[in-house]
């Protein structure tokens, strides 16, 4: 990833979250400039909805104004330090023409906004290459072994069985036929983990943008670093949207499968150093799995918010053993 005057831009940060579940929070304003002013990201990954966008919610009777006004807030607070945002619609599965309604609108808001990054779709999973490519109607179909969409509502559940996807690339189209030379970010498949599709003949167009970044979450029952991820950082700009470990084990993952922080963690931080990785830690957040913080004093978790903000701030971490 490069600036304008042909530097590389190493993207650093997290993830401040909170606008993907209640349009009326505030404290995600806070988390930016904390995040930017104390923990020295130099990049903001800002979950949000297109619902939220849309004045969908129970909680919204101005049509999505003051929600769209607060993303404005933030990317203006962020921007005006020196740093970045990546606007994540925090969708998952496949995209819809939701999806290309939500981002023809805000590709013409943020239109070459020099500060911001489209970060098109959270984390695609449970279809194929070809359909996460151009799209093609997704079968609802139970979820073979692990199923991690336990986290999902009955209702996010319910819109993500039997419809018709766009693909990446048609996310990519909508972005483009606006104008909007943003560069963009586009997460992979196995909830945005596996990148491998990218060398197997599914690259995307960028329509003559300013250029496409991968993204990748990895969390502690990754495995296939090298094969899923690092492989393709040597053609790709990679993006780490969401990273992080917690000592609190996820329900949907076998037990055995989630290694502890406190040995993850230093070779997670230390895999992105060594291959110059873009990042942003999941979550700024003490209510979001794995928690950066603990509080709303932003007091860092030992085992991954206060490694991570040392990372921040420049300390370099060894990678001792690939996973």
């Amino acid at each position: 990833l490069v600036g304008p005057d042909g530097k590389e831009v190493w993207l650093q940060g997290l993830n401040a979250g909170g606008l993907e579940t209640l349009p009326q929070d505030d404290q995600p304003v806070k988390s930016a400039v904390v995040g930017v002013d104390e923990w020295k990201a130099n990049v903001v990954r800002v979950p949000m909805k297109g619902e939220f966008w849309f004045g969908k919610s129970p909680y919204q009777k101005d049509g999505g104004k003051a929600y769209r006004e607060k993303l404005d807030k933030i990317i203006t607070l962020v921007a005006n330090r020196g740093a970045y945002v990546a606007l994540d619609l925090h969708r998952f599965r496949a995209p819809t023409k939701d999806d290309v309604d939500f981002w023809k609108e805000a590709a013409v808001r943020y239109k070459d906004h020099p500060a911001v990054l489209f970060d098109l779709f959270n984390e695609p999973h449970g279809i194929s290459w070809e359909v996460w490519k151009n799209g093609g109607f997704v079968e609802d179909k139970k979820p073979a072994g692990i199923d991690e969409s336990a986290f999902l509502s009955a209702e996010e559940k319910a819109k993500n069985q039997g419809f018709e996807s766009v693909g990446m690339q048609g996310l990519i189209n909508a972005v483009r036929e606006t104008g909007a030379k943003n560069v963009v970010i586009v997460g992979g498949l196995d909830w945005a983990y596996d990148l491998s599709g990218l060398l197997q003949g599914y690259e995307l167009d960028d329509k003559g943008g300013n250029g496409i970044m991968l993204a990748s979450h990895i969390y502690p029952w990754k495995s296939d670093w090298e094969g899923k991820v690092l492989k393709i950082a040597e053609k790709y700009p990679i993006f780490l949207g969401e990273v992080g470990a917690d000592v609190k084990k996820m329900s949907f993952i076998p037990a055995e499968r989630q290694e502890d922080p406190y040995t993850w963690v230093p070779d997670m931080l230390g895999t992105i150093q060594k291959y110059r990785l873009n990042w942003t830690g999941w979550c700024f957040h003490p209510g979001a799995t794995p928690i950066m913080i603990s509080d709303w004093k932003y007091t860092p978790t030992p085992y991954w918010g206060q490694p991570a903000k040392d990372a921040l701030s420049g300390k370099q971490f060894e990678l001792k053993k690939m996973r």
